[in-house]
């Protein structure tokens, strides 16, 4: 088990482009797979980008499940290599994110993003796939495809005068269950 320290916001790393992979089934991409789906899981994320861990190589993965802050309904651990989003919906919704790169995932903000999405990219063996996304799936989808990209949620924050401290944001999240 290799767990990758999640690198924080300001590192210029997080800011750059991610590079196409070549080759899905090298050892390297096989190396950075692995470390993503460690750290993932270390770290108490629902997704994770390759940026975020050192690596600028277009890939991340999501594993929604119960975390400290929310009591999600579970989705399987999905691999993402070179992925593209087709479609979106005209709908957005705003709800709040945190990122682990951003204060260790101790901060909270409101964002807007397209409630249903199609992305198509490849799984950790090279076969390509097509999956329509919803709910808070469609979130993580987009805030990882967003790190690819060298953007941090902190960009899209659609009111400033609501970001929250994780511990806000728990007592908030528990007053509406």
């Amino acid at each position: 088990m290799i767990i990758k320290e999640i690198i924080q916001i300001g590192n210029p790393i997080l800011s750059k482009k991610s590079k196409f992979v070549a080759n899905i089934n090298s050892k390297e991409t096989q190396r950075v797979i692995k470390n993503l789906i460690d750290s993932v899981r270390y770290h108490d994320l629902i997704g994770i980008a390759a940026s975020q861990i050192g690596e600028k190589l277009r890939i991340f993965v999501t594993e929604v499940r119960k975390t400290a802050y929310r009591n999600l309904e579970k989705d399987i651990l999905r691999i993402y290599i070179n992925p593209k989003i087709v479609w979106s919906s005209k709908k957005q919704i705003i709800i709040y994110e945190g990122c682990g790169s951003v204060a260790y995932a101790k901060l909270f903000a409101p964002v807007k993003r397209p409630e249903k999405i199609i992305i198509e990219a490849f799984d950790g063996v090279g076969n390509k796939f097509r999956l329509k996304a919803e709910g808070f799936l469609s979130r993580v989808i987009q805030h990882e495809y967003d790190h690819l990209d060298g953007v941090e949620f902190t960009e899209k924050i659609t009111d400033m005068r609501k970001i929250m401290s994780s511990e806000e944001y728990k007592k908030m999240m528990i007053s509406k269950m």
